[in-house]
């Protein structure tokens, strides 16, 4: 990813979702990190149930970080997607099935030509329920031999969540033309689109 020139707001808050009202509207929020956050969120966006994606960055030790930061792999944090979505139209499993798919969970800090600790692939669970998911997932998914090589994505407890500079929300709707986008992030979004046509809004 080419790194951004704009400078990170130091009043940042910490975490942009109330998780306790997201209960009780019956919502439920997924962490997950598997590379660019400039390329899971325009896919996750697509998807029915899905009502916000925000990208940012969980998973290390130093608050409030800023991209150039995180970009040093010094941080402990990777890129994420925060995701609030409705289970009554879109669960996490399902979730869970779409974000295996649009990345390799092998490669260890790593995706595609995109290397550092910050491109591992992560799941921050929220709930008990859902790292038993995870782990069911991965262990499906480890049965079936989907990859010749073994998933090596983290399953750890969400602590916090830092929203991502104003620039890096909704990059590739407002890039298109960037090299970036057009030679990664686009391939991508329309390999899912056409994949997961049934579930995409309309």
């Amino acid at each position: 990813m080419d790194e951004a020139q704009r400078a990170h707001p130091a009043d940042r808050k910490g975490d942009s979702m109330d998780q306790e009202e997201t209960k009780r509207q019956g919502k439920e929020i997924a962490t997950l990190g598997g590379g660019c956050f400039w390329c899971l969120e325009p896919i996750f966006r697509d998807v029915a149930g899905v009502e916000q994606v925000v990208v940012g960055y969980s998973g290390g030790d130093v608050p409030n970080p800023s991209y150039r930061h995180v970009c040093t792999g010094t941080t402990g944090h990777a890129e994420v997607v925060q995701i609030t979505f409705d289970p009554k139209t879109v669960s996490f499993r399902e979730i869970l099935e779409i974000f295996f798919s649009v990345h390799d969970p092998t490669t260890p800090d790593r995706q595609g030509a995109d290397a550092g600790p910050q491109y591992r692939s992560i799941i921050l669970y929220h709930s008990q329920e859902q790292k038993r998911i995870a782990d069911r997932m991965i262990q499906d998914l480890e049965a079936a031999n989907v990859w010749s090589a073994p998933i090596v994505t983290e399953v750890v407890p969400f602590k916090v969540f830092f929203e991502a500079e104003d620039y890096h929300q909704g990059y590739f709707e407002k890039n298109p033309e960037q090299p970036y986008c057009r030679v990664v992030v686009e391939p991508k979004v329309s390999k899912f689109r056409k994949k997961y046509s049934s579930k995409l809004k309309n």
